[in-house]
């Protein structure tokens, strides 16, 4: 089912259950993807939606970790809560051993050997993991098997 359809579909059920919080994160989720539709000025593809999902959760988990180092314990909750809810929209994430087959395999195919091929590894790796796993997790073992 589209992400936007799921969206559509929670923030009924959470106006039915009367869940505010739900509802007020799945209303910013389909804001944030209806903007970001806006900007583009076309439909977004399921690739560009993940994209836009995986920025709402990168942006709370920034914010989580700020809230922890300010012992903000209030606003630590509601970050989780809210983390929580945005994951639920995105795929499972990547195993560390799936991870690593899937940029063993992308180094093959584009013939990279050294960390000079780095662009061309991530530029073709990164549509496939989108959503999947976290960049930088990415970037630092694509650097660990072109050193």
């Amino acid at each position: 089912m589209p992400i936007m359809e799921r969206l559509n579909q929670d923030l009924k059920e959470a106006m039915k259950d009367k869940d505010s919080f739900r509802l007020s994160v799945v209303r910013m989720l389909k804001s944030s993807l209806k903007n970001e539709e806006i900007n583009r000025n076309k439909p977004l593809s399921e690739e560009e939606e993940l994209s836009v999902l995986t920025r709402e959760l990168k942006m709370r988990l920034d914010s989580l970790q700020e809230f922890e180092r300010a012992g903000r314990k209030d606003l630590i909750d509601k970050a989780q809560r809210e983390i929580a809810i945005v994951k639920s929209y995105l795929p499972e994430e990547l195993s560390e051993e799936e991870l690593r087959q899937m940029i063993q395999e992308v180094i093959s195919q584009v013939g990279a050997t050294s960390k000079k091929d780095m662009g061309k590894v991530m530029a073709n790796l990164m549509p496939k993991v989108t959503g999947r796993a976290d960049g930088k997790r990415v970037n630092q073992l694509v650097q660990e098997y072109l050193s």
